[in-house]
Parts: C-alpha cells; sequence; structure tokens
C-alpha cells in the first residue's frame, strides 16, 4: 500500500486566519464564520459575491497576536462554514436560507459572523438572532440610508435593509451620507435618526449617544462603503468621505464594553474594483470585532 502524502507540502486548507488546529474544528470555535457569495440585487458594480472568499484570502496573512486586546484572538476557536449557497429563485427565499443556517449556529451556541456579499443578507441573520434574543438590536454602519420601501421590484433589495430592519427591531445608523428624498420623507419626525458622517471628528460624546441607543443585545452589521474610499475603494456604490479606521474602532470598541455582541457581518466588499488591501482591511476587522465581541460575551 502507498505511502500517506505528508501534509506538511499542502498549502492549508482555506480556512479564515489560516486558524491552525485545533482551534477551526468546529467543537472547539465560540465563533462561525458564514461566507455568503450573494450579489443578486446589487445595481451598480456587481461583484461583492466574491467579497467572501477575497477576505479569506486575506485572512490567511493576519498576525493573529493584537497589541489592543493583548491576545491570540483565534484561541477562541474560529470555524469556517463551506460557501453558503444562495436560492436563486428570488432574494427572499435567499434571506429565509440565510436565517435558517443563522439560527443553526446560534442553535450550537456560537457566535455567527456572515462574510457578504450584498447587504441584503443582514435582514436573514437578524431575524435568527431575534428569536433568540427578542430584545436585540441592530448597530447598522452604512454610507447609504437604504431606506426604501421597495428597489427595482424587491422589497429586499441591498437598497431596502435598514428599513426591513427598523420593522424588526430598534436600529442605530451611523455613517450616513447620502440618501433619497423617499429616505428623507420616511425619516421625517422619527427620533432615531441616522448620524451622519459629516467631516466632523468623532469625540467620546459621540460615541456614548450612540451606544446609548442600543439594547443590551446587539447585532452589528458594517457595510464597508461607511469607510472613507481613499482605504475602502473596492465598493460597490462608494461615496465620498466616510469614516476613517480608528473611529470604526472606537464606536465598535465602546459597544462591546457596554453591550453584548451576539452576531455581526462585513458586507459588500467587491474586490473587482480596489486593491488587495481592501480585502486585508475587511479581513482585519473582521479579527478585530471578533476579539471585542468575545470580550462582551463574557459579560453576557
Amino acid at each position: 500500500m502507498s505511502e500517506p502524502m505528508k501534509h506538511d507540502v499542502f498549502f492549508p486548507r482555506r480556512h479564515f486566519g489560516g486558524i491552525p488546529s485545533p482551534y477551526e474544528e468546529l467543537d472547539r470555535s465560540s465563533i462561525v464564520v458564514l461566507p455568503v457569495p450573494y450579489d443578486a440585487t446589487s445595481d451598480w458594480h456587481s461583484g461583492c459575491r466574491e467579497g467572501p472568499q477575497a477576505i479569506i484570502d486575506a485572512s490567511q496573512v493576519l498576525e493573529f497576536y493584537d497589541p489592543e486586546l493583548n491576545t491570540e484572538i483565534f484561541k477562541v476557536g474560529i470555524h469556517t462554514l463551506p460557501d453558503f449557497q444562495p436560492d436563486m429563485s428570488g432574494p427572499e427565499p435567499t434571506l429565509r436560507r440565510v436565517e435558517e443556517v443563522v439560527a443553526e449556529i446560534l442553535g450550537w451556541r456560537k457566535l455567527p459572523v456572515m462574510l457578504g456579499g450584498e447587504h441584503s443578507i443582514t435582514v436573514g441573520a437578524v431575524r435568527a438572532c431575534l428569536k433568540r434574543y427578542p430584545r436585540v438590536s441592530v448597530l447598522y454602519l452604512d454610507a447609504h440610508c437604504d431606506l426604501r420601501d421597495s428597489y427595482l421590484g424587491t422589497k429586499f433589495s441591498h437598497a431596502c435593509v435598514a428599513r426591513r430592519l427598523r420593522e424588526l427591531c430598534p436600529v442605530t445608523q451611523v455613517g450616513v451620507r447620502t440618501y433619497s428624498q423617499e429616505e428623507a420623507d420616511f425619516l421625517k419626525g422619527q427620533e432615531d435618526q441616522p448620524f451622519l458622517a459629516d467631516g466632523r471628528e468623532w469625540d467620546d460624546s459621540f460615541v456614548e449617544k450612540a451606544a446609548s441607543r442600543l439594547s443590551r443585545d446587539v447585532y452589528i452589521t458594517v457595510d464597508l462603503d461607511v469607510f472613507d474610499p481613499s482605504i475602502m475603494s473596492a465598493v460597490g456604490n462608494p461615496v465620498p468621505g466616510g469614516i476613517g479606521w480608528y473611529s470604526a474602532l472606537n464606536i465598535l470598541r465602546a459597544v462591546a464594553k457596554k453591550r453584548r455582541i451576539v452576531g455581526f457581518d462585513i458586507a459588500e466588499l467587491n474586490p473587482r474594483e480596489g486593491p488587495k488591501s481592501c480585502a486585508f482591511l475587511a479581513a482585519q476587522l473582521a479579527y478585530k470585532l471578533m476579539g471585542y465581541a468575545r470580550g462582551s460575551s463574557a459579560r453576557g
């Protein structure tokens, strides 16, 4: 019988971060990464279905040690599922399928981390979280309001995500800098106005105000176009202005210190539209937020 091949002649399997065994095994992990290569409702530059693999590829060169948290985050255990298969019969069936998978991850008592793909997938994840955490709220980082009731014939477009989420639970929107007349009319008279990215520095009082809107259990969604295009050009719908790396970390850190993060996603990376550094930023953000989230869950 032939000798088995030596495993050291192969590259590591493409799971997030290239996490070493046994920390990538499901039973050993407290975090489960779900890649969702889906962009059926993208309306300008399609290609964010390639985002999850680009993030996972970039994550192979992450440093495991995080100086801020003074730990190797991967030791909490990070398992990566195979690519999610969308239901191409329409957006709504795909979101139901996302909801089912995220509900199963929560049933395993793991932290779900979705890598998109377009932003509409967030609706399915939040529906699943609501079944386990009935008072969950959403921290929504995005350049766009996403408050259209319908767009291009569907209520489940990536341009309608925040509208659908507001029908489910409280939503705190941060980083908005463009919206339509329909969205402006919808927001008139509402107390929970979006926090605009208008060029002012986000000091501690701003971060505190934004975090105070959130309930004890929080789902976080980050559309990467919330960042300034100078550091994140690889998105389908870039908008001038936006927030920087440290501004994003400031609010995410503050929320993690005061609330329990029950899941999160990183959406809308379109690797066709920018350099590989953008995929690495997304991977670093995901890894950092995993560290924040695991600290927050210890208090929950």
